[in-house]
């Protein structure tokens, strides 16, 4: 796909992103939209890396953007894939040799309002990172409102010795009921707190903890101790099937719709939700009244009366 053909953000977008309504924090649906997004660049050259000069809240860059910037100019996009809620890009740098052993990680993880955008940005003051590709007139784009999403460079060795090792939970989409339960059987805590550790399942955060759940009938309230085996499958067959499902409609643009894909458009699956968010409307299977709950510090919605708690 030709880059240089998309479209341009649209004036309601850049309106909305100073305004103070929800948002969506990029979970594995949205950060898997984004590197499908950005895959035209995969096989091609960074002709130089740039960090714009902005007064906002900068973003955490590791190694110092110069360092950065020398070593991946020149480099090739080796592939182009996600871990969990990071959005990974493999580099063979120009002074080695096409080994990939020698290959560099790029990892971008959005955390709260960040983007990968291949048109251009919403706002200029909140560019984080500018990778201009041959080939393409428009580069690869790191966006961060809130300037809380991290841009981190490492070698093959620190990469595996930082999300190797079961540093992370199995990917969400691969969710396993006896796994499940081996790892939260003996666990005090919510269900839908456990299921915000990255260790437990990578890649779900609040939105898609609250619709699983309700898919899998289980109140969030429930200790993870209190579930079956039975349950856990449940819980995990639903995580499949929603995130396989939010992908396909490219993720939830909630609130002032801050996240949105790498050709600016909004995401859908937000049409779907059959809880989150909707707190005192009435329950798509038993027209019960859903309710909203704190655990943990974040807004929790569920219907009482279809999701056991045990």
């Amino acid at each position: 796909m030709n880059c240089s053909l998309l479209p341009r953000f649209s004036t309601d977008v850049e309106a909305s992103v100073t305004n103070k309504k929800p948002i969506t924090m990029p979970e594995l649906p949205e950060v898997e939209t984004m590197c499908r997004g950005i895959a035209c660049f995969q096989g091609e050259i960074i002709e130089n890396i740039t960090f714009p000069k902005h007064t906002r809240r900068a973003s955490p860059i590791q190694p110092r953007p110069k360092i950065l910037a020398s070593k991946l100019q020149g480099a090739r996009i080796t592939g182009i894939t996600r871990l969990g809620k990071r959005a990974i890009l493999s580099v063979a740098p120009a002074d080695r040799p096409a080994n990939g052993n020698n290959n560099l990680f790029l990892i971008f993880e959005p955390r709260m309002t960040g983007l990968l955008l291949r048109v251009p940005p919403p706002t200029q003051k909140h560019v984080r990172l500018v990778a201009h590709i041959k080939k393409y007139k428009d580069p690869l784009i790191f966006w961060d409102r809130r300037g809380l999403g991290t841009i981190t460079m490492v070698n093959r060795s620190t990469f595996i010795s930082r999300f190797g090792n079961n540093a992370l939970g199995p990917d969400a989409l691969q969710a396993n009921g006896p796994e499940l339960y081996e790892k939260i059987h003996q666990s005090k805590r919510h269900i839908k707190v456990a299921l915000l550790d990255q260790k437990i399942l990578a890649g779900i955060g609040n939105i898609y903890a609250s619709e699983i759940l309700y898919m899998a009938r289980i109140d969030p309230r429930t200790r993870c101790c209190r579930l079956s085996q039975g349950a856990c499958e449940r819980i995990a067959k639903a995580s499949s099937q929603i995130l396989r499902l939010a992908i396909k409609h490219e993720g939830s643009s909630i609130g002032d719709e801050t996240y949105r894909t790498a050709d600016n458009r909004p995401g859908q699956y937000q049409r779907f939700h059959k809880v989150y968010g909707r707190d005192k409307a009435k329950c798509g299977q038993c027209e019960n009244e859903i309710q909203r709950v704190i655990q943990s510090q974040r807004s929790t919605f569920f219907c009482p009366n279809c999701q056991t708690r045990y």
